[in-house]
């Protein structure tokens, strides 16, 4: 599976089967949180059979359930850490989905279980990312529709519609979708430049969703296409 099959082919999922991850997966996992963590200065955990995390009330409200394999997703506290969250916590989240597991992101459905993971001096954690075999492969959701959320037009480049269009499938808290891309044309010997912004939600978590958003929209529209805009 492709990173783009990935993208259409990834859900939510809240309910796993009673099967631990196995030692091959784990073993890929912990490979590619390595790598992670060193390109985003993160601390990113992988916590194996494990299950109370996800047994208090919270997680009931959450409609979580076998949950036992997770991700906690930790780094130093800073101005952009939710944005480095998202941003490579989605590359978790979809590698995950090309090796058959399936995920969650939880911003409040767990609870932290002391002696399960390690924090550095000045480290915070900001989400569980809850990991393993699905019951199902998740359900679609109601997403916006490509005008709501950009400048796309007759006018604008098929890859910048593409990186909107695989964004609107990124998960976001509650499904709020709370960002946007704009298309800029190119200046003199430069890129197009496509700004990407957040908007104001009650629920919070928009500058981790925008991260994961960016993610996505890089995947299907092409990083030799464009460059961000401060």
């Amino acid at each position: 599976m492709t990173l783009q099959e990935a993208i259409q082919a990834r859900h939510s999922v809240r309910a796993y089967k009673a099967q631990p991850l196995t030692d091959e997966d784990a073993a890929l996992l912990q490979e590619k949180i390595a790598a992670v963590n060193s390109a985003g200065r993160l601390h990113i955990q992988l916590i194996r059979n494990e299950p109370k995390a996800f047994l208090g009330p919270f997680a009931r409200y959450g409609k979580f359930r076998g949950v036992t394999d997770y991700l906690v997703m930790a780094g130093m506290k800073a101005e952009d850490l939710d944005d480095r969250i998202g941003y490579y916590g989605e590359q978790l989240v979809l590698f995950a989905q090309t090796i058959g597991l399936n995920t969650c992101w939880v911003g409040l459905s767990y609870t932290k279980i002391p002696g399960t993971y390690t924090l550095n001096e000045g480290e915070v954690i900001q989400a569980y990312i809850s990991i393993g075999y699905g019951e199902t492969q998740g359900v679609t959701h109601k997403i916006k529709r490509i005008d709501q959320v950009s400048n796309v037009s007759d006018s604008t480049p098929d890859w910048f519609r593409r990186g909107v269009e695989a964004a609107l499938l990124a998960p976001t808290a509650i499904n709020q979708q709370k960002f946007s891309f704009e298309y800029l044309p190119p200046e003199e010997g430069q890129l197009p430049r496509v700004v990407a912004k957040r908007h104001f939600s009650l629920v919070g978590y928009t500058q981790m969703d925008l991260g994961i958003a960016k993610y996505h929209f890089e995947i299907a529209a092409g990083t030799d296409n464009f460059q961000w805009a401060p």
